[in-house]
């Protein structure tokens, strides 16, 4: 596994612009993919250098503590290796690794909390943040991951892109490849729909 450099890029730096080729590999990301598919024993690898510091930084964000964040990159990066050839051309190569990213850290979370039995109970009047709690209470974390899988997949990226990577909306096209107003519609419908599963939600105990 390639070392962590996680002061290299910031939370949303790898999402602007255009693919940034390496002295490692003249190659852009989707030139990397097909030769991996094709059988190139190095390109996999290539590539995963070239994102890490970024996908590294993602699966902290949407993690709750540090070895789970490396175990769900490791099975991330691992799924990405065998079903590359699932790849759609028509979105980024990071956008396609985001996802894959993303979705090991949530069902992480989810499997911790069918481990600990945790239970729900209803606490009025109390709002809670998406933004402001999630990186301070694991517990919470465990909750949000739930909420979140109960959203539909284009509103989840939205949600997360924006509101727990904190990129701009610019950012979060070009990492979804969709336009502005998409990505305002999405954060809207998906942050109405946590609201009404996070309303007065707590663990109990």
């Amino acid at each position: 596994m390639t070392a962590v450099n996680t002061s290299a890029v910031d939370d949303c730096s790898a999402v602007t612009g255009r693919p940034i080729t390496t002295a490692e590999s003249p190659l852009t990301d989707v030139e990397l993919l097909d030769a991996h598919v094709a059988g190139d024993p190095d390109a996999f690898s290539a590539l995963v250098r070239r994102h890490y510091d970024y996908l590294w930084r993602l699966a902290i964000r949407t993690s709750f503590n540090r070895e789970d964040a490396a175990e769900a990159l490791q099975d991330a990066l691992v799924s990405a290796y065998r079903k590359a050839d699932t790849f759609r051309h028509a979105c980024p190569v990071q956008g396609w690794l985001y996802r894959i990213v993303v979705n090991a850290c949530l069902d992480k979370m989810r499997a911790q909390r069918l481990r600990t039995h945790s239970e729900l109970t209803p606490r009025l009047h109390e709002e809670i943040s998406l933004r402001d709690h999630f990186y301070q209470d694991p517990a919470y974390a465990i909750i949000v991951a739930e909420a979140l899988a109960e959203l539909p997949p284009d509103q989840r990226d939205a949600v997360v892109v924006v509101d727990m990577l904190r990129c701009s909306v610019a950012e979060a096209c070009h990492l979804l490849n969709t336009r502005p107003g998409t990505i305002k519609s999405r954060c809207s419908r998906g942050r109405a729909k946590l609201s009404l599963l996070l309303e007065g939600v707590t663990l109990s105990g």
